[in-house]
């Protein structure tokens, strides 16, 4: 008898590129045996063993098939087929009986039971199925879709593609759940199962971070673009505006609270910014200058600290556009 598909929260896939624009079917809620399965890496295709506790006496043939949604057509490549038998082995591990990787597979195994997992991206489904004598097909229904992700600054400019990266988290608190993809790239295409996540939007390396929650839909591509309030500013320290920038500079910039934000040495400091005011503090041969400074969202800009003697947090610095 087959066993209910189970849904392994990792992954999806774009129905874009698939073609697809179909709506999800909801998981039903049974216990998977295999939820706290750590699944191997794997390589190409391991045939089926045939001196294991699930073997039974003679092979038959089943074709394995996925599928976005239960009306959506088969997947053709990009899927990774892990084959397992249903009982832990000494070390108290499912045993992993075959493994392929491609579109719809079709294998001989032994006449038992096995736990079938589909991996299509950073989406999976697991199924039971039987194996007997006679060829069958069994089909896993992945309940999936893919996800595409950008951002842009609040003038509506497009933020360079290398200064730009996503991290997708299962939905939680106002944190985030566990982490499911680490530094994706903007408008590529991650597979997901259907579900809410987390996505967490860095722009630059110091705090322009935007956070949202987003719903991808089995069976379609999910586009969303958020937006950042935030700006870069080039730091340097002249002796008369306009001057050329004086090197070994020791740059500290600090919120308008007084909490660091970034240091750095060199004669220039380019970072991005959050919206917001800011003190910067300039230190050269031990003579110390600062400037208080406001970022302005999508306003990027050159920031010259004059290094003249006088009350610092006085001096007025030029802004050159």
């Amino acid at each position: 008898m087959l066993g209910d598909a189970s849904r392994n929260c990792v992954g999806l896939v774009a129905a874009a590129v698939l073609g697809l624009g179909l709506s999800g079917v909801a998981a039903q809620e049974t216990p998977d045996p295999t939820e706290s399965l750590t699944l191997p890496g794997i390589t190409g295709y391991a045939p089926a063993t045939g001196d294991g506790p699930i073997a039974l006496q003679g092979e038959g043939e089943v074709t394995l098939a996925a599928k976005l949604t239960a009306e959506g057509e088969d997947i053709s490549r990009g899927l990774v087929w892990r084959i397992f038998s249903p009982e832990p082995g000494p070390d108290g591990k499912l045993p992993l009986v075959a493994s392929a990787q491609g579109g719809t597979q079709v294998l001989s195994l032994a006449a038992g039971s096995y736990l079938v997992h589909a991996a299509f991206g950073r989406a999976g489904a697991t199924k039971r199925i039987t194996v007997g004598l006679e060829a069958k097909r069994e089909d896993v229904v992945l309940d999936a879709g893919g996800l595409k992700l950008d951002a842009i600054l609040a003038n509506g400019k497009r933020i360079p593609a290398s200064k730009l990266r996503f991290a997708i988290y299962e939905s939680g608190d106002e944190d985030g759940g566990a982490l499911i993809a680490p530094n994706v790239a903007p408008n590529s295409v991650v597979r997901l199962n259907a579900g809410t996540y987390h996505i967490v939007s860095t722009y630059g390396n110091v705090n322009a971070v935007i956070r949202s929650d987003i719903k991808v839909e089995a069976g379609k591509l999910t586009e969303a673009a958020v937006q950042h309030y935030a700006a870069e500013v080039t730091l340097k320290l002249v002796r008369e505006a306009g001057g050329e920038a004086i090197a070994d500079t020791s740059w500290s910039i600090l919120t308008d609270s007084g909490d660091p934000v970034r240091e750095s040495v060199g004669a220039y400091a380019s970072l991005v910014l959050a919206e917001g005011s800011y003190t910067i503090i300039a230190k050269n041969r031990d003579r110390i200058y600062q400037r208080e400074y406001t970022v302005e969202g999508g306003r990027d800009q050159e920031v010259e600290v004059l290094a003249v003697e006088a009350q610092n947090d006085q001096v007025e610095a030029e802004i050159t556009d």
